[in-house]
């Protein structure tokens, strides 16, 4: 047996071997298997820019088709730290709902990938998630004002309208409305976009929200000429939710500003906290970057 000398020497060798083992990997479940979009393209990109920082492991959970018998979908949701919504279809069964809304509330992170806040348009629990969404229907008299960004802050809108609109996919300039968020800090304040779809008109509830960044939506483009929320961040029980309205496709989906403000919202959602750093090659106010990985 170790002398009581001996053990106190070998206690801070313990220690400093237990600090330098590497942490454990953020595990994320992405579910599909039902979009408007080319989920069978994007689910892939998704996994890869996550695990490319040896931070998560991704695995996937797919739906089954649209107009089949879904009843038998049930995740283990309680399995992972973040779920990722790349789904737009139709409702999940009533058990499988209710458990999605006990991990959230119970401090389960999500993101909401670009057409997911479109989903669910009759599951109250689940726009309250999302704060935002549009399409299926949506309108402000049946589910909740704009939301835009006037006078230096967030404000919601009234106006009867429907809910979800975007012009033709066109680069556009990101503007960070929260630096120190610590998804946001480091970032430039503005930074060109990738050709995408600039989500307008989106309502919701619109509560508990936390504006990261705003776009211009050009009148000229269909827009509303209004500064519409693209990413930002919603507070669900003890859950965190990051929500981004980008990445369309494959194409946007290089964006090194889409690639970053995944990573890092997805690293926020799961533990409050971001230590993926903002990389050389971010872009800048007037210059698009993007990776061909």
């Amino acid at each position: 047996m170790l002398g009581m000398t001996s053990l106190m020497r070998a206690l801070p060798l313990a220690v400093l071997a237990a600090c330098a083992l590497p942490a454990a990997p953020i595990k994320v479940l992405i579910i599909d298997g039902q979009n408007n979009h080319r989920w069978q393209e994007t689910t892939p990109v998704l996994k890869r820019l996550l695990e490319s920082t040896g931070k998560f492991q991704v695995d996937v959970a797919t739906a089954p088709p649209k107009n089949s018998d879904i009843s038998g979908f049930q995740p283990e949701f309680r399995n992972y730290k973040v779920v990722l919504l790349n789904y737009n279809g139709q409702d999940w069964p009533p058990a499988t709902m209710a458990a999605f809304e006990k991990y959230v509330r119970e401090g389960g992170g999500v993101v909401s990938y670009h057409a997911a806040d479109n989903s669910f348009p009759n599951w109250k629990e689940y726009n309250r998630m999302t704060a935002l969404g549009g399409w299926e229907a949506r309108t402000t008299g049946k589910d909740g004002p704009y939301a835009r960004f006037r006078d230096g802050k967030l404000v919601t809108v009234a106006d009867p309208g429907r809910c979800g609109n975007h012009g033709a996919r066109l680069p556009f300039q990101v503007t960070m409305r929260n630096p120190s968020h610590p998804i946001s800090k480091g970032l430039p304040q503005v930074w060109m976009h990738e050709k995408d779809e600039l989500y307008d008109r989106l309502c919701g509830p619109a509560q508990n929200m936390t504006l990261l960044a705003t776009a211009h939506s050009d009148p000229n483009n269909r827009g509303t000429g209004e500064h519409e929320p693209m990413l930002f961040t919603v507070s669900y029980g003890k859950g965190r939710v990051f929500h981004t309205t980008l990445g369309h496709d494959v194409e946007a989906m290089r964006c090194v500003g889409f690639i970053t403000t995944l990573q890092r919202g997805a690293q926020w959602a799961a533990t409050g906290k971001v230590t993926i750093p903002v990389p050389k090659d971010f872009p800048t106010a007037d210059k698009v970057s993007t990776r061909s990985e």
